[in-house]
């Protein structure tokens, strides 16, 4: 027998008390189980329990990963910085970039991802459309400067991810490498136990065109998705569509008033300029100043409504998108931040969101501190030439796709893939010799998986109060023997034997060989969350039966010890 499968020489260190630092369900089983501890924060140890389910999780990965064509490589986690100046993106991530400098002086980044190195690898040693379509991946940890880890591996510094890149001559390539990748990943989360949802998604600093989010609705996601039920659409919020009503259902009713001056004395926000004027915030219109690129941009929002700059962004088509500084807001309104509105505005560019038309007589900011308009009017006092999809959808909305209820769901981001295009190649004169002779950028895919997150994720979809309730293929070990007085003669035996003939037939089993209390093996057994556990006592030796119990449902089988192996067998193959 291998002395490690023993509880007693194994390292599986419980807690009976709830940590007060974890918020999240899989946070705090995680710590109680044994699986992980804290070194500093968003920092881990994975202690042995965990770095079986982190290793079988990779198994699944890499499996599938090999199947649709991947080439497994390893990287450098320190990157040169010249890299990232060179593909341009070491402003775009900022402070989130953890940085040193190596004795020599020179910058060095922990990488976070590694499109540059893979794109500098590429250029090297790839140079003619023979040796294309190639996708290459790896699992490596990864390092990002969170403001606030939370939910413990859920968003924390230091992580584990699984990176492909694919490289191909063409944008019919990209698409059927894309697809690959997109296949692989519904067949990682279906056999991790999860239930992943594929939205449509922003590509925020990576770029590319393209995109897709892999979500697992959970209470502790920190991410949002609109998701209808009825015809299964699915977008994150930065790029869910708002399908546009003819007509305002807000539109008041009357005829146009006299815009009118009024005091608004310290009153900023929506909130409180509508309980000062008795105004509903969806008759009011937010002014919001953008620089786009440098160049300033007036952004006009219903006042119920929230901008959606990843929209707003892709609308401008600039690379950088942030609030006006005081300085611009002054210049472009002649008048102080907070009190912004579309009257009168100065050499800027005004975009406006499609749920202010139709409005009439509403509440704007009249550019002067201090001073908000009511009854302010479009085209008579300001005009809009260009009008999109600026804001966030909300519960309110329809489906943009069949036009029946949306739902806002929290959820966790298990992976994303991206079609990155010429965004890296162009950057970095990754280039290839065409069947053509000629010189043509390598078109590029990019796909992620947050390790770390599939078991944490797991977790949080598989638990109840008692603990942990492993998916069968990334629990730790499919079969917990807790034997009743295993000093016992006729215990110990049977139990040994038992372990030996289901070691032999390939299953994963761990011998809780403590001298403890059938209750506190129990509820550890329970705890830790092994798929299956046997019972093994004199009283049903004596009647010549053993118990099986089901983790997930209570279920209890009884068997003889000759039925044992083969009923085993049977419910980790269902």
């Amino acid at each position: 027998m291998d002395e490690n499968m023993r509880w007693s020489k194994y390292f599986i260190p419980t807690l009976k008390e709830v940590p007060s630092e974890a918020e999240a369900a899989s946070h705090r089983l995680m710590i109680r189980a044994g699986l992980i501890r804290k070194l500093a924060s968003g920092s881990y140890t994975y202690l042995p329990l965990g770095l079986r389910v982190l290793q079988k999780v990779q198994n699944i990965i890499r499996e599938e990963m090999n199947k649709a064509g991947g080439i497994e490589l390893f990287m450098p986690s320190m990157q040169p910085v010249e890299l990232w100046h060179e593909s341009g993106r070491f402003k775009d991530l900022g402070e989130d970039l953890i940085t040193y400098k190596d004795r020599h002086g020179r910058v060095i980044v922990f990488g976070p991802t590694h499109e540059e190195v893979i794109t500098d690898l590429v250029r090297n040693h790839v140079n003619s459309y023979k040796q294309m379509p190639i996708t290459f991946y790896q699992i490596q940890t990864k390092f990002r400067d969170e403001v606030r880890p939370r939910f413990g591996v859920i968003r924390s510094r230091e992580f584990i991810m699984k990176d492909a890149y694919s490289f191909d001559r063409d944008w019919e390539g990209l698409d059927k490498s894309y697809q690959r990748m997109y296949e692989a990943y519904e067949n990682i989360f279906k056999k991790s136990g999860l239930k992943a949802v594929p939205v449509e998604a922003d590509s925020g600093v990576m770029g590319g065109d393209v995109s897709h989010e892999f979500m697992v609705v959970s209470e502790s996601g920190e991410d949002l998705l609109a998701h209808c039920s009825y015809c299964g659409y699915a977008a994150s919020l930065a790029v869910a569509e708002i399908k546009e009503v003819q007509g305002s259902r807000l539109k008041a009713e009357g005829k146009e008033k006299p815009m009118e001056e009024v005091s608004t004395p310290g009153v900023t926000t929506i909130e409180k300029v509508g309980h000062l004027l008795k105004v509903k915030p969806e008759n009011m219109i937010k002014t919001l100043i953008y620089t786009a690129d440098e160049k300033p941009v007036a952004v006009l929002i219903r006042g119920d409504c929230d901008a959606n700059e990843a929209k707003i962004k892709k609308f401008l088509k600039c690379q950088k998108l942030e609030m006006a500084n005081e300085e611009v807001i002054k210049k472009i309104t002649g008048g102080p931040t907070g009190f912004s509105g579309p009257v009168g505005l100065k050499e800027t560019r005004t975009i406006a969101d499609n749920s202010i038309k139709g409005m009439v007589n509403f509440v704007t900011g009249a550019n002067k501190k201090d001073k908000h308009y009511i009854n302010t009017n479009l085209d008579r006092d300001f005009k809009v030439n260009e009008w999109a999809d600026l804001r966030i959808i909300t519960d309110k909305d329809c489906c943009p796709k069949c036009n029946k209820s949306i739902k806002i769901e929290h959820a966790i981001e298990m992976g994303h893939v991206f079609k990155l295009g010429l965004k890296y190649s162009k950057a970095m004169k990754a280039e290839f010799v065409d069947e053509d002779g000629k010189m043509k950028p390598v078109v590029m895919g990019c796909y992620g998986i947050g390790v770390n997150r599939i078991i944490a994720t797991a977790i949080e979809t598989h638990n109840d109060n008692k603990g942990i309730i492993w998916p069968l293929a990334i629990a730790p070990f499919q079969v917990l023997l807790i034997p009743i007085n295993y000093k016992e003669e006729n215990v110990k035996k049977a139990t040994d034997a038992i372990y030996e003939e289901l070691d032999k037939a390939g299953v994963d089993v761990l011998l809780d060989d403590r001298d403890e209390s059938a209750g506190i093996k129990f509820n550890d057994a329970e705890l830790i969350g092994i798929p299956f556990s046997i019972v093994i006592g004199d009283r049903g030796l004596k009647k010549g039966k053993l118990e099986i119990k089901t983790r997930a449902t209570g279920e209890i089988l009884e068997a003889s010890k000759e039925e044992l192996r083969g009923k085993i067998l049977s419910l980790l193959t269902k």
